[in-house]
């Protein structure tokens, strides 16, 4: 069955879009000093190794900070297979020498892995290591922010006892009014009770690859768009048991976020009627 094939999906998509707050500068020039003054090799936190792909993409804008969201993903208390990031081909000599340093460096060389994608769109960054990893389980994350130690560990455990089921950290709930309308993407409810059907939920059908299917219906919301795939297998979503703090944004890499376009002109509400339309879904 597919669902086998991707049994943990961590969609940091479904975080509420912002910019930094301006109290969280402090905590962020904080936490990013302390990275980049880390050693790669003393960021290696756990010794276990767990069968993860960490999957993620990013932009030419981003990639200044983004050997900053790779010394995050080190640090974990357990440690992936591999940390692959997904890019334009035409970003292949953008490559910034810090993090090059850690394609370099003989404690991490073999964990992070950068691939190249004549796909633009953010869809790439599971699509692609689906198609590269078919056994693996995968979590994704984003390329503008730095995680909590644990964030990896945690998802795994629940992996581990729903191993058919797409866990993530944080969710928000699909909303219709009672006309059937879907409200505005603001009212869609964030971190919804356990008790709310799961169908609800922001692995996936065969269809997931299908490039003329989610550049027509959602260009630009790969998490909806892979929400629609997990309603057509009949996949279910599960909060993880344990939270942990929320990822600390990066100052200098939300001038543009997909998220703060897609909300601002409710392109999601937008996206998801058409794919709802189209597929009949049942949220």
């Amino acid at each position: 069955p597919f669902e086998e094939k991707i049994a943990v999906l961590e969609k940091e998509n479904w975080l509420s879009p912002r910019l930094v707050k301006l109290k969280e500068f402090p905590i962020s020039i904080f936490h990013a000093a302390r990275l980049n003054l880390t050693a790669p090799e003393r960021l290696l936190g756990g010794s276990q190794q767990v069968p993860v792909i960490i999957s993620m993409t990013t932009i030419p804008s981003r990639l200044r900070k983004l050997a900053l969201v790779l010394r995050s993903l080190l640090q974990q208390t357990v440690r992936p297979e591999k940390i692959v990031v997904w890019m334009h081909q035409e970003m292949q000599s953008q490559i910034p020498k810090a993090v090059k340093s850690l394609l370099e460096n003989p404690k991490t060389l073999d964990l992070i892995e950068l691939r190249f994608t004549p796909l633009k769109c953010s869809h790439k960054k599971l699509i692609h290591t689906i198609d590269a990893f078919p056994n693996h389980t995968i979590v994704t994350c984003d390329d503008d922010f730095m995680y909590h130690k644990e964030w990896l560990n945690t998802l795994y455990q629940d992996h581990l006892a729903f191993p058919n089921s797409v866990i993530a950290q944080q969710i928000r709930s699909i909303e219709r009014f009672e006309d059937g309308q879907l409200k505005p993407y603001k009212q869609w409810r964030y971190q919804p009770d356990l008790n709310q059907d799961p169908n609800s939920f922001l692995a996936l059908h065969p269809d997931y690859s299908n490039q003329e299917l989610f550049m027509r219906f959602a260009p630009k919301a790969d998490d909806l768009w892979f929400k629609a795939m997990e309603l057509r297998q009949n996949t279910p979503v599960r909060r993880c048991s344990k939270i942990v703090p929320e990822p600390i944004p990066i100052m200098g890499t939300q001038s543009f976020s997909l998220k703060k376009e897609n909300v601002d002109r409710d392109l999601n509400v937008q996206q998801w009627q058409s794919l709802s339309d189209h597929f009949n879904l049942p949220v």
